[in-house]
């Protein structure tokens, strides 16, 4: 490599690096915005000061959102349904997708006309709610749970990385006796952690951050999913006055604001799935790029 290449590649990488890092600081930004709300004082979040540094620090309206009873059994509701939801998605996206990557699969290009067709003209919410009820699944969690069970582009994406495999090891594991199921998960799914990985975060995110289906199905507020309870609570905050027109609790007409509360809920609900992130982070860009080049 000439001289004057190696000079072309090293501005071309101080260049991408630095347009890297300025979008990663855009992406970040709101966020900061957001979180410093949440711990600001309510003079400055009224006055609209607080940029991305919480003014006048305060902790009172995160422990506003978090000190209520119903906060905890909203959590544990939203966290079951996304630990159980995620690992049935999981299960039922890995069987549809394995047996439609083999070509040899009798009747695959009508299964997947028909799994297409499903993605792309969806029934809507008042056949789903009526399913639901006939079902008598409403008013319970497997409603939540299985609102979002299955998603067929996620099963696309799975399929398009099976194919991306080596055929001759799952045909050495054939000469030796091995069966379908054996070779799918002892052979198959090791070698598939990436997009396993990124499918899994897809699914846990769409669960975690699921509002509609508790809205649709559920009424009994013990069942209600965190993100329900956040949204009550920001009305709560929003509406200060009772039906007389007097303030309903002057203390918290004083110390928290509607924009504060809003901010404060955005925070509590983001900061569990966060945490997921890390652990998944090196396989999300491999699963996902390699998941839907082919198909």
């Amino acid at each position: 490599m000439s001289k004057r290449n190696a000079r072309k590649i090293s501005v071309f990488m101080i260049i991408n690096v630095f347009f890297l890092c300025l979008f990663g600081v855009i992406t970040l930004l709101p966020f900061m915005h957001v979180v410093s709300k949440a711990f600001s004082g309510e003079g400055p979040v009224i006055a609209g000061l607080v940029s991305f540094w919480p003014i006048d620090f305060q902790i009172d309206t995160v422990l506003h959102v978090l000190k209520k009873p119903e906060f905890l059994g909203s959590f544990k509701v939203s966290l079951f349904v996304t630990v159980v939801g995620t690992a049935i998605a999981m299960f039922f996206t890995v069987t549809a997708a394995y047996p439609l990557s083999k070509p040899k699969l009798k009747g695959r290009k009508i299964f997947l006309y028909i799994f297409v067709f499903i993605m792309l003209f969806h029934p809507g919410m008042v056949p789903n709610y009526l399913l639901f009820r006939s079902l008598r699944l409403t008013n319970t969690i497997w409603a939540l749970v299985f609102s979002g069970a299955f998603s067929v582009f996620n099963m696309f994406v799975v399929k398009n990385y099976f194919e991306s495999l080596p055929e001759s090891i799952e045909e050495a594991a054939k000469i030796d006796g091995a069966s379908n199921v054996y070779i799918l998960v002892n052979v198959v799914l090791p070698m598939s952690l990436p997009v396993l990985a990124t499918v899994t975060l897809f699914y846990g995110v769409a669960f975690w951050n699921n509002y509609m289906s508790g809205v649709l199905y559920i009424t009994d507020a013990s069942l209600k999913p965190l993100q329900q309870y956040l949204y009550d609570l920001i009305n709560e905050a929003l509406n200060t006055y009772d039906e007389t027109g007097n303030i309903r609790d002057i203390n918290a007409a004083m110390n928290l604001t509607g924009e504060s509360v809003r901010a404060a809920t955005i925070v509590v609900s983001t900061v569990p799935i966060l945490m997921v992130y890390p652990f998944l982070q090196r396989y999300f860009v491999k699963g996902i790029t390699i998941g839907s080049v082919k198909g």
